[in-house]
């Protein structure tokens, strides 16, 4: 039986910008399952972005609520939020957000220092992590000897370093070639095959095209994907 993953009900979020409230989200109800691949578009502006924070337990909703795999996060702290992030999911940036003094092996192995765990283990999931997306020789490498597909491998390492439920892939190729990008998006499709449920932030229709499911937002909430199509052949 297929289990949810993330499921939102009437999720709202205003945020209060000097005298006026910006409604950035407005009633979004959907469910995400577990092990599903989605794709998430909308102009700027839509509220994708502040719907993906609120995903990624990095902000809580006005209204409504969202559980993420079971868990409520309405009204969580931010060391709940921190503690539920560091368990549930990994996160994967268009600009890839690694330290530049660090190697490869040291950038992967961050995630697993918050969280606690022991140099030495570490250090060994982290290599693991980095043989899984094809970078076993360049462990020892600095980001600034590696190509920008080669950092983006370290960044999809490194969102696998805490054994997350979910990865959170915000314009995962934005910042690459259209050869190094199907690299990537052949690994995540890797990564979706083993199970892991892959929510993917994208501008690229083609890129969006390969997940099983495009969710589309406008003015702060979820629309048909017809809609949006029939909008944009009227011009």
């Amino acid at each position: 039986m297929t289990q949810p993953f993330l499921v939102a009900k009437d999720l709202t979020k205003v945020y209060q910008m000097g005298e006026e409230k910006v409604y950035a989200l407005q009633g979004v109800s959907l469910t995400i399952n577990k092990g599903e691949f989605v794709s998430i578009m909308g102009p700027s502006g839509s509220g994708k972005s502040t719907f993906m924070n609120l995903v990624g337990a990095l902000d809580v909703p006005s209204s409504g609520s969202l559980s993420i795999d079971g868990e409520e996060i309405s009204g969580m702290t931010p060391d709940e939020l921190s503690d539920l992030r560091s368990r549930k999911i990994g996160f994967v940036f268009q600009q890839f957000n690694l330290m530049s003094r660090a190697s490869a092996l040291e950038n992967v192995m961050l995630p697993m220092r918050y969280a606690k765990m022991s140099r030495t283990e570490a250090a060994k999931r982290a290599a693991e992590c980095l043989e899984m997306v094809g970078l076993a020789e360049r462990m020892d490498h600095l980001p600034t000897q590696l190509s920008g597909g080669q950092q983006q491998r370290v960044a999809i390492a490194r969102s696998l370093a805490n054994n997350p439920e979910a990865i959170l892939a915000d314009e995962p190729t934005g910042a690459l070639d259209s050869q190094t990008g199907k690299d990537i998006m052949a690994l995540f499709h890797q990564l979706h095959k083993s199970g892991i449920t892959l929510m993917l932030v994208t501008h690229d229709p083609g890129v969006a095209a390969q997940a099983e499911r495009e969710i589309h937002f406008k003015d702060g909430l979820v629309v048909d994907t017809d809609m949006i199509k029939k909008e944009a052949s009227h011009g």
